[in-house]
Formats: structure tokens, sequence, C-alpha cells
């Protein structure tokens, strides 16, 4: 019995040593803050001293405050920092240094072999003998066909009627049941050049299919982040039937200078400046992001713009020469991300 008294009491005065010494410690860091602070003044920047822990603070409240008042001085040593390079630039002048780019994964991407030089004999022979050489030499011009998955719900319906006045000369058909084989001869037969087919999951539209006609290519995204127009905020009123302008951004490999052609052939070759409306596709780390705009100019100097809507987001999964063949299909492109994404720096697009 007496030896179990001795270790219990040796226990005790252990605890009793760490606890006076994180006292210490906290009275050392709060030193000086209880005369100001009861004269009215706010308190001073904690002065922590060397090798100190705010994890030894066994106290809850009192723990949070002091991490609170490490958190104010680091602040204050960043702001003040900053503030002292900005006047050594302003005492430099022109001579100061330019500044340092901040690092990215976009400008830290790992370099593609297969980018595009607009200079290459190779790309441009290719875009002369490709699918959308028509297109791009203006003997043909668009007509596109937008259809569903079987017995689509209300908001892909509404997305597919959104999309028809974003694309011009683009028509509306619900599927009843008819095989995608079947569909293409149609499409092909009344001179449509494009087919695009919107699936759903759980009533949210989640894939989009991509079909140039009549001699492919096909390409199948995995579709997120949709919102129709009235679910944007701050909205500019219903487009009109102008032809819009249409942007393709960072689309700079081969895969995405094919991507770029195919999203391009979707519209006419005239747009329609007065209409003022824009077709955005920007590509950002292999995910594609579609806004569709009107822009209005509000002086000499500055323009604003306004969403219309619809918006969703892109990934793409495969591309396919030919049209839809699910089965026998030839496939250039799939993505494999185990394969594939081995590096966050490493983008196809």
């Amino acid at each position: 019995m007496a030896k179990s008294g001795d270790k219990s009491s040796s226990t005790e005065k252990k605890s009793l040593k760490r606890k006076a010494a994180a006292e210490e410690l906290q009275d050392a860091a709060f030193a000086g803050d209880g005369a100001t602070e009861s004269e009215g003044q706010p308190p001073k920047a904690a002065a922590f001293p060397p090798g100190f822990s705010i994890s030894e603070i066994k106290n809850k409240q009192r723990r949070h405050l002091m991490f609170m008042r490490w958190k104010q001085q680091q602040r204050k040593e960043k702001l003040a920092a900053k503030k002292k390079l900005k006047k050594e630039r302003e005492a430099l002048g022109d001579k100061a240094p330019p500044k340092p780019v901040p690092k990215t994964i976009d400008n830290q991407r790992v370099y593609d072999e297969t980018t595009v030089d607009p200079n290459d004999e190779e790309v441009a022979y290719d875009e002369a003998t490709d699918e959308f050489a028509s297109y791009f030499n203006k003997q043909t011009s668009p007509k596109i066909l937008i259809t569903t998955s079987d017995r689509p719900h209300g908001r892909t319906v509404r997305l597919c009627e959104q999309l028809s006045t974003v694309i011009p000369n683009s028509h509306v058909y619900y599927r009843r049941g008819l095989a995608l084989k079947k569909i293409i001869p149609q499409c092909i037969t009344r001179d449509f050049t494009d087919l695009i087919v919107i699936n759903e999951d759980r009533k949210t539209p989640n894939g989009l299919i991509l079909s140039h006609l009549p001699n492919g290519p096909t390409a199948h995204f995995k579709m997120s982040s949709v919102r129709l127009r009235k679910e944007i905020k701050r909205r500019g009123k219903d487009p009109t039937e102008h032809i819009p302008e249409i942007i393709l951004n960072n689309f700079t490999t081969r895969l995405g200078h094919s991507i770029g052609r195919m999203f391009a052939s979707l519209f006419p070759h005239n747009p329609q400046f007065i209409g003022r409306q824009v077709a955005t596709f920007h590509n950002q780390r292999d995910y594609i992001f579609f806004r569709f705009h009107r822009y209005i100019f509000r002086s000499e100097k500055k323009v604003g713009i306004q969403e219309l809507g619809p918006r969703f987001t892109l990934k793409l999964r495969s591309l396919q020469k030919g049209t839809f063949d699910s089965k026998y299909g030839e496939y250039e492109w799939v993505h494999k991300p185990r394969e594939m994404d081995t590096s966050r720096r490493k983008f196809h697009l």
C-alpha cells in the first residue's frame, strides 16, 4: 500500500510540474497585455517565446485564444513585409525587378509532345483532309439534331430546348425508344451534320454524345454542374435568334484541337455581331466549361457581360472513329484514370 501511495504522489508531482510550465509559457506570452487591457486600450500582439507550443496548453478556451493571437501576429508580420516590399519597389521605380509569377497547376503543366504548332505542315495537312474540312471550307452549313435518352425527365427536356436556342439551325426530337444506330441513318438522309444526345441518371443530365455526320468522329463526355436559365442568378433576358460568336479557349494538343473543331462545326460561319451573343468553350485542366453570354457596351471603354444560360461542364471520356458504335467501334482515345492520371500536372486537351 505504501508503494502505491508513493507512485500516485510522484505522478501528481509530475502533472503539477507540467501545469506550472504551461502557465509560465502563458504568462510569458501574455506579458504586458493585462495593463493595456485594463486601461481600455487594444491588446498588444502576443510575443511568443522561442520553443513555445500552443498544444501544451490544457485549457481549451485559453488554447483557442492563444491560437487566435498567434494567427493575428502572423498576419501582421506578413502585411508588414508586404508593405516594406511595396515601398522598396516604389523607391526603385523602373529599376524594380519584375513581380514573380505565382506557381499554379496550369503553368506547371507537364509538356505534351502532341501540342499543336500553328505553323506545322503536318497539322495543316490533317486539318485540310479531316472530317471537318468541308465545314471550314464553307462547303456545308451546320444542321443539328438534339435528342435525349429514352423516357427523359423534365430537367433533361428543358436543357435540350435551351440548347436549341443557343445553337442555330438545331432541332429537338424525342427518341421514342429508337436505337441510335437507327437514328443516325435517318439523320444522314435528312442532311443533318451533327447529332447531340443528352443522357440522364436519376432525373439529372449526366452525359453528352456528340457525333459528326456522316463519317464521324464521335465524342462521349461526362456532364456535370448543369444550371438551367431559371437557376442562374442575375441572368439577362432570353437570347435572340442572332447567330452567336464562338470562343474556343486553351485547346492546345492534337486531341484538344480535334475536340475544338467538333464544337466549332456546330455553329454557322457568319456570326451576327449585332446580337452581341457569345458561346464559350473554355478548357481548363481537361474540364470544358460552357457559358453563353451577351456583352453590353456601357461606355467607350467599359464593357459588361450578362450570362444567358444554360451552363454546364464537360469531361471527355472517349473519342471514337466513325459514327456511334459502342460494340464494334474503333476508338482513337479512351480515358483510363489509373494509367493516365498519374500526375496532377498532366493534361490531355
